[in-house]
């Protein structure tokens, strides 16, 4: 599962040979992906693993929450996944969206998403500067007047941040689910490979390490992180991260590792 090191500070640890990266999701379809383009780069293995699956709410068990979707003019997103059940269950619901509904997503990826769902105008979607809660509520803060806000999240995962901001700033608002997230049993391909760096996108896949492997212990392998909530789920877990996204230098997974590995190379 993790290759036994020496206890070393990070520091040391960091001059250690990258060999194999895994990313806690679905292999890419696609051969021609920016991780295949790092990998040959870098001359390192990646290998992908997802620790989560999503299962939708069925419409009757959303329809017990007495959430009207229609009665709500924006809509807040902090996951391609809430996008795709917010819009499945109002499919399913047979629930016109209105296309005055405004849009308020944590980062430009996930804003770009909605094409897939509506006709994207910048007037109606807008997104955080940096990928935190921080920068999206600022731009909810410019539009909050005369709105009121759904915040769609998974049955058993909710940002505390983004409600108590709601609360705080006397909104009104529902925080309906939509979909549960479930950890996936990954003992037996996880215990068979050691991994250099392990790359989590959701607070759902650290928690998926920890229910699989209670035990589980850093021991020098390095942590990254994509997403404010990421990152504090894991750190909140013990973790000690070397690689955060998304920031200015770094907007994606890909473009941190790149430049981790950069540096790692000059050292």
């Amino acid at each position: 599962m993790i290759k036994n090191r020496d206890k070393k500070g990070f520091a040391e640890m960091q001059e250690i040979a990258v060999k194999k990266i895994l990313i806690t999701q679905p292999r890419p379809e696609s051969e021609k992906s920016p991780y295949f383009d790092l990998a040959r780069r870098h001359n390192v293995e990646m290998a992908f693993l997802p620790f989560i699956r999503l299962e939708g709410i069925a419409s009757k068990d959303f329809r017990r929450q007495k959430v009207e979707i229609g009665n709500y003019s924006a809509v807040i997103f902090t996951s391609r996944h809430a996008i795709d059940h917010f819009f499945r269950t109002a499919e399913e619901m047979k629930i016109t969206v209105s296309q005055d509904t405004k849009y308020f997503c944590v980062t430009e990826a996930v804003a770009l998403y909605l094409q897939k769902f509506i006709l994207y105008r910048k007037r109606k979607v807008f997104y955080g500067a940096d990928g935190t809660n921080k920068s999206m509520l600022e731009v909810v803060n410019k539009h909050k007047e005369n709105e009121k806000f759904l915040y769609p999240t998974s049955e058993n995962q909710q940002d505390n941040e983004i409600v108590n901001w709601l609360k705080g700033n006397h909104c009104e608002f529902a925080t309906p689910y939509m979909y549960r997230t479930i950890s996936n049993d990954i003992r037996e391909t996880f215990s068979k490979d050691a991994f250099d760096i392990i790359c989590f996108f959701t607070p759902s896949g650290v928690k998926s390490l920890f229910d699989n492997f209670p035990g589980f212990r850093q021991n020098g392998t390095l942590i990254g992180a994509f997403g404010s909530n990421t990152s504090r789920a894991a750190e909140e877990a013990g973790l000690v991260l070397e690689i955060k996204a998304p920031h200015p230098m770094a907007p994606s997974m890909i473009s941190a590792l790149e430049k981790y590995l950069n540096e790692a190379r000059k050292k």
